[in-house]
């Protein structure tokens, strides 16, 4: 099953920028996903499974790196590109 993810991320620190571009490059390393940043959110397409998967482990390391972050996510089960 195809699926749509958008993310919005919030780490609550002066140095906000540097986790998220982390965040998205991280994300950008699996082939099996497509990722389509603007300014205000990041879409990530791919199988839902697959999705997931990543999307908890790449939650994880990133919520493991700073001290206090909030992740907004929207998740569609269609592919919406």
């Amino acid at each position: 099953m195809k699926a749509s993810v958008e993310i919005s991320m919030y780490p609550l620190t002066k140095e906000y920028g540097t986790p998220i571009l982390q965040f998205i490059h991280r994300l950008k390393e699996y082939p099996e996903l497509e990722i389509r940043s603007n300014t205000m959110s990041t879409q990530v397409f791919g199988e839902y499974d697959d999705l997931m998967s990543i999307l908890t482990k790449e939650m994880k390391a990133s919520f493991s790196e700073e001290l206090e972050t909030v992740m907004v996510f929207k998740i569609a089960n269609l592919d919406l590109r």
